[in-house]
């Protein structure tokens, strides 16, 4: 299991387990389930209106977890990562911070979602 906390000025906080590495278990899927307003419309990872910011909350250092080419395309047409960023989080495999919620799937780690 694994925590994951929604963040938004506009809205307290909310912490709810989510079931890690299901793959189907979306950032997106997660807030709808537990009416947390994450704004979405296409849901298919193509309009970047669920764009999230995700961090890790411990001290752990965050699991990789590559951006579908879906993810790639609308972060660097939104302006959030570069051609040079996208290169270097495809060898060194790290996280992106910046993620579409409605692509990203929860692994076995505590994050924070600011949405």
């Amino acid at each position: 299991m694994a925590l994951v906390t929604f963040s938004n000025p506009e809205y307290k906080d909310k912490t709810v387990y989510a079931v890690a590495g299901s793959h189907t278990e979306t950032i997106l899927k997660i807030a709808k389930e537990h009416k947390i307003p994450v704004q979405f419309d296409c849901q298919d990872g193509e309009c970047g209106h669920c764009l999230v910011r995700v961090t890790g909350i411990d001290d752990k250092e965050r699991m990789g977890y590559h951006l579908t080419e879906k993810e790639r395309t609308v972060l660097k047409d939104l302006g959030k990562l570069t051609q040079d960023d996208i290169d270097r989080l495809m060898v060194e495999d790290v996280p992106s911070e910046w993620r579409l919620a409605c692509q990203m799937i929860v692994r076995d780690e505590d994050i924070l979602v600011e949405y």
